[in-house]
């Protein structure tokens, strides 16, 4: 497999370029800005690349003028035959006056989901693009209005964008229906390490700082790139955003007899607590909590469920950070399932919470039965709103149709059939962070994170960042915001993030500077 993808990436890099069209200046409808470009290889379904210029007036009053590229890079194998279409979504803005095309000098930034088995939609019109779809609120309708409004947290202030899917998500496919070979840890990293490059290259992009932005595996996914372009493909990345992430898969997948997974998880519960009361949760009112988690919580997880006078010390203390009844919680033995707590949250009201944001709640369809099978209110509510967003999105502003393909938000089948490794050990992404740091002395990365994310719980990230080497210190920040994995619905943890982002970028591009003079 790793040599399939090895040789995979460098075809990909070998294919024909793709170059951006010259835009006029000002609006023009986006039916007028269809790109005429190569088609390249026999078998492509998915359309030619659709050029179109917009500008979005933010709340503050700022003026944002860009040109829209939606497309798709191919991918060939020796002989030049299609192996699959890479879709993407690219976003560069103009000059400060609304005039002439997009920077070559900018920075650029490439964003990917996870799942595995998800589209760029989350953080595409979710969190960071010129365009977002409002979803803030404690309950998400499936039915709800998918109009997009400016994006008052958009990074396109600062770095232009550019959204990829991997095969399998959006409108990415396989040209053969051979999806699975893409689906490895591997491969996946290979492939998308490339495509990136690929895009650089057609785009005259090499010279640009160049960042990288993850959500969740996407988050996952991000050392594991950024290493295979510095290591492979002689691309340096000059910061990275892992939003969400998951770092190393043996903390989250812990079995119920192993209490480090009980300790990364309780101080979401707390803060889940804290909101629910009217708080909210800040590194000052969650301190109490971790130094709970790491010290005396520890230490009783680790004498046993047999032994009386811990489970009674768990039951209370336990009881009174989760803001749950001591008897539930002594039921557990101290020992808090995720799925439990997400219905005693609402259990007097016939709700359940989302195990993604324990702020968003729905109702339960089988309240009275000892488990119910309910979906996620927030995942799961969310699918049909991004999914007819996004086709609104490529089709009516971006002017880029593809009938004939479903566009998949969320690709259960990837998920399913992901390629974890053949080790003993679970898959991690620490070892490449340590190693692309260690490597590139100007390298920022920002972690950041979500307080009531019961999936991927801000306290792993905390205490495997506790462990890293400090590498000159201030070069790898964890930042934590009221909200769950997908944060950034909340507007006081967008601006937030989007400042601390800011900073992250003026930081690196200060260092990469000096490198230069």
């Amino acid at each position: 497999m790793r040599r399939f993808a090895i040789g995979l990436a460098a075809l990909l890099l070998a294919g024909a370029p793709l170059h951006a069209q010259p835009s006029p200046h000002g609006e023009r409808p986006p039916e007028t800005r269809r790109a005429a470009e190569p088609r390249g290889p026999e078998g492509r379904k998915l359309p030619a690349d659709s050029v179109t210029e917009h500008s979005v007036t933010l709340p503050d009053g700022r003026l944002l003028a860009f040109t829209a590229r939606a497309g798709s890079l191919p991918l060939v194998d020796e002989a030049g035959k299609l192996q699959a279409e890479i879709a993407f979504i690219a976003y560069m803005r103009k000059g400060a006056d609304g005039t002439g095309g997009p920077d070559a000098s900018r920075p650029v930034t490439f964003a990917l989901n996870g799942g595995p088995g998800a589209a760029s939609a989350y953080l595409n019109i979710g969190a960071i693009g010129p365009w977002r779809l409002p979803v803030e609120g404690t309950s998400i309708s499936p039915s709800a209005p998918i109009g997009l409004v400016p994006n008052d947290g958009t990074w396109l202030d600062f770095t232009d964008l550019v959204f990829l899917d991997p095969v399998g998500t959006g409108y990415s496919r396989a040209a053969d229906g051979d999806a699975k070979r893409y689906w490895s840890i591997d491969a996946d990293a290979s492939v998308l390490s490339s495509a990136i490059a690929r895009w650089l290259r057609a785009n005259d992009r090499m010279a640009a700082p160049k960042f990288y932005v993850g959500e969740s595996y996407g988050g996952f996914r991000g050392p594991l790139i950024a290493a295979k372009l510095q290591e492979e493909i002689g691309v340096g990345l000059s910061g990275m955003v892992l939003l969400s992430p998951v770092l190393d898969f043996a903390w989250l997948q812990a079995p119920r007899t192993t209490p480090w997974g009980h300790v990364i998880k309780l101080p979401s519960f707390a803060a889940a607590a804290i909101e629910r009361s009217g708080g909210m949760p800040t590194r000052q009112t969650m301190a109490e909590a971790e130094a709970y988690a790491t010290g005396p919580y520890l230490a009783d997880l680790l004498k046993g469920p047999s032994d009386e006078a811990a489970l009674a010390r768990l039951s209370d203390k336990v009881g009174a950070l989760a803001g749950l009844d001591p008897g539930f919680v002594r039921r557990q033995a101290g020992r808090l399932s995720g799925q439990s707590v997400q219905r005693e949250i609402g259990r007097e009201t016939g709700r359940v919470a989302s195990a993604y944001d324990t702020g968003v709640t729905g109702w339960d369809p089988d309240p009275n039965a000892a488990a119910s099978g309910f979906d996620d209110p927030l995942l799961t509510g969310l699918q049909a709103p991004l999914t007819s967003a996004m086709i609104a999105l490529y089709s009516e502003k971006l002017n880029y149709r593809v009938p004939d393909l479903r566009y998949e938000l969320l690709n259960n089948q990837v998920n399913r059939g992901w390629t974890w490794g053949s080790g003993r050990s679970a898959p991690e992404a620490l070892g490449a962070l340590r190693g692309v740091l260690a490597l590139d002395g100007n390298m920022r990365v920002l972690v950041a994170h979500g307080y009531t994310d019961l999936v991927t719980p801000y306290f792993a990230s905390k205490l495997l960042i506790d462990q890293m080497p400090a590498f000159g210190g201030g070069r790898l920040d964890l930042a934590v915001y009221p909200g769950g994995h997908m944060f950034y619905s909340r507007p006081d943890s967008r601006a937030a993030f989007h400042r601390d982002a800011a900073a992250l970028y003026a930081a690196a591009l200060a260092a990469r500077g000096a490198a230069q003079r």
